[in-house]
């Protein structure tokens, strides 16, 4: 490639807080994505839901980690659906866990809203989707 044919750069998402937003997607990550796989592979038959929705939960947040990371305005677009997503869960999830407990056995990472991590799961994609609405604002 010719120097005159440079690509043109990606918008930073990491910058400033996003770097946050990485950080606490990647523990996010680890987190459901270890939990799911452990109960999965040990105790499915208990929960199937539950582990299952914690697995998905644990994809979600890498793509959306990834996004940050990758940058670029079809990346923050991406992440910006992803995190639609994710709150749409989280919501239906928890609202779904406090209403009808027997069906989930045991719980998943949206339980609850994210109780027991912290709330972080209905935070982060408010967060984060500021955070992308903002960077967006910015580089127009």
């Amino acid at each position: 490639m010719a120097a005159t044919d440079k690509q043109p750069e990606r918008t930073r998402l990491i910058g400033g807080p996003g770097m946050l937003l990485v950080w606490l997607y990647g523990v996010m990550v680890v987190g459901a994505v270890s939990r799911s796989a452990v109960q999965i592979a040990t105790e499915f038959d208990k929960a199937p839901l539950a582990y299952s929705l914690s697995a998905v939960a644990g994809l979600v947040y890498g793509f959306i980690t990834y996004s940050l990371v990758r940058g670029g305005e079809t990346a923050r677009k991406a992440a910006l659906v992803c995190c639609a997503a994710e709150l749409a869960g989280v919501l239906t999830v928890g609202t779904w866990t406090l209403t009808d407990p027997s069906a989930f056995p045991d719980a998943t990472v949206w339980s609850d809203y994210g109780m027991g991590y912290l709330f972080i799961p209905v935070l982060l994609p408010v967060t984060a989707m500021f955070w992308l609405r903002r960077s967006r604002a910015a580089t127009s």
